[in-house]
C-alpha cells in the first residue's frame, strides 16, 4: 500500500531490577494493545531496541491478572511473534522511514533508553520533523535522554507518566534508580496525573503524547493515530 502509514515502536532491552531477583522489561500490554491499534488501522510496525533481538518481557505482565486480548491476540500471531524477537537495533533506525514514535513501558526504560544516545537522536528527529511521539507509563524515561542534549525540552512540557503512587502500590518503589514523575518535574515538565492511580490519563502537548499507565497504552495509541489521520486530511487538502 503505497500510502501506508508506518510506526516505529522502540522496546526496552533491560530486564534487570535493583537489589532483587526480581525481573523487567517490557510490558506486555503497553506494546500490544498500541501494536494491534496500529495494525488495525491499517499501519505497519517495526520493532527497535538499544542491544536489537529479542527484549524481555516483564514476567508480571503475563499474569493472568494483566492479560488483555491484546496479548492473547499477539500469542496467536506468529507474524508479530517474529518481528519481536528479531527487534532492529536503534542505530540502524532513521526517523524519516517513519510517520510516528511509540515507547511502550515496563520499568526497563528507567534504565536504558533513558540514556541511549540513539534514543535522544531520533526523538529530536521526529520532533523536528513534526511527527507524533507517543510515550506510555515508564516510556517518557525515553525523554530523559533527550532532555540531557536539550534540557529546554522538558521545561513547562504538559505530559505524564507512572506516577510516584503507583510505583509505591505495585511494591518497586525500592528496586528503582529514580521515580520517573520527580524527575521529569526536576526537568521542569508540567506533569499530571488521573485523581484515582491505575486510571487512564493521557496528555497531548504539541506533537509529544504520554499516557500514565498500562491501561493508559491503548487510548494513547489511539491519540496518535488521531493525530496523524488529522496530519493526512490536512495534506488532503493541500
Amino acid at each position: 500500500m503505497e500510502n501506508q502509514r508506518h510506526i516505529l515502536m522502540i522496546l526496552t532491552s533491560h530486564d534487570k531490577m535493583e537489589d532483587t531477583d526480581n525481573r523487567t522489561g517490557v510490558w506486555l500490554g503497553e506494546m500490544t494493545d498500541p501494536y494491534y491499534k496500529f495494525i488495525d488501522a491499517g499501519y505497519q510496525v517495526l520493532f527497535a531496541s538499544p542491544l536489537g533481538g529479542e527484549p524481555p518481557i516483564d514476567p508480571m505482565s503475563k499474569l493472568t491478572e494483566h492479560v488483555t486480548a491484546a496479548n492473547r491476540r499477539f500469542t496467536d500471531d506468529s507474524i508479530a511473534q517474529s518481528q519481536f524477537k528479531d527487534t532492529l537495533s536503534l542505530d540502524n533506525i532513521l526517523s524519516s522511514a517513519f510517520d510516528a514514535v511509540f515507547i511502550p513501558g515496563g520499568h526497563g526504560p528507567l534504565w536504558d533508553l533513558s540514556r541511549h544516545p540513539d534514543v535522544s537522536r531520533l526523538l529530536q528527529d521526529f520532533i523536528k520533523e513534526g511527527k507524533p511521539v507517543g510515550a506510555v507509563c515508564h516510556g517518557p524515561a525515553a525523554l530523559l535522554a533527550l532532555a540531557k542534549d536539550h534540557p529546554d525540552y522538558l521545561v513547562g512540557k504538559k505530559l505524564t507518566a507512572f506516577t510516584n503512587v503507583e510505583e509505591k502500590l505495585v511494591f518497586r518503589n525500592d528496586h528503582i534508580p529514580y521515580q520517573l514523575e520527580t524527575k521529569l518535574q526536576e526537568l521542569g515538565a508540567d506533569f499530571s496525573s488521573a485523581l484515582i492511580p491505575f486510571a487512564v490519563h493521557v496528555v497531548q502537548d504539541g506533537n509529544l503524547v504520554t499516557g500514565q499507565n498500562p491501561l493508559s497504552a491503548g487510548p494513547t495509541a489511539s491519540k496518535i493515530i488521531e493525530m496523524l489521520e488529522g496530519l493526512n486530511e490536512q495534506n488532503l487538502e493541500l
